[in-house]
């Protein structure tokens, strides 16, 4: 099974923030749309990736009440490992399990098309294992 089939089922919907949104105005987009993770672009560019734990860390070192006045390019991961609609399901699996992340973009032609969740990827393998048990 390849990305682009999971990517069939999810959709292309991609949940972003400006570089210059504050901590407190990704928080909210994320309570709201329920995910975990929020791109984070400069324009038309993909420059990096907002996470509960990119949030949890800030707050460890500089509390809550800084959250308005953080802009989320100062607390984003930026070193980003990102994924090929004609990847295999199982080696993305393998690279988030090894590098211990929970989300993964996926990049075609330099565009960003999605992103996928550990919890998208074990929705997939579990489908595909009830599949074959019937």
């Amino acid at each position: 099974m390849r990305i682009k089939d999971i990517l069939r089922e999810k959709g292309l919907e991609v949940i972003a923030v400006d570089i210059n949104a504050s901590i407190s105005i990704a928080i909210k987009k994320m309570v709201e749309r329920r995910i975990g993770a929020v791109l984070v672009m400069e324009g038309a560019n993909f420059v990096g990736m907002f996470t509960e734990r990119d949030v949890l860390r800030c707050w460890a070192e500089k509390g809550v009440e800084s959250m308005d006045n953080i802009k989320v390019s100062e607390v984003m991961t930026k070193d980003l490992v990102v994924a090929e609609p004609d990847d295999d399901v199982n080696y993305a699996m393998t690279i988030m399990i090894n590098k211990n992340i929970r989300h993964l973009p996926v990049v075609e032609h330099g565009k960003i098309m999605s992103v996928l969740s550990i919890r998208d990827m074990v929705k997939s393998h579990v489908s595909n294992l009830q599949a074959e048990v019937h």
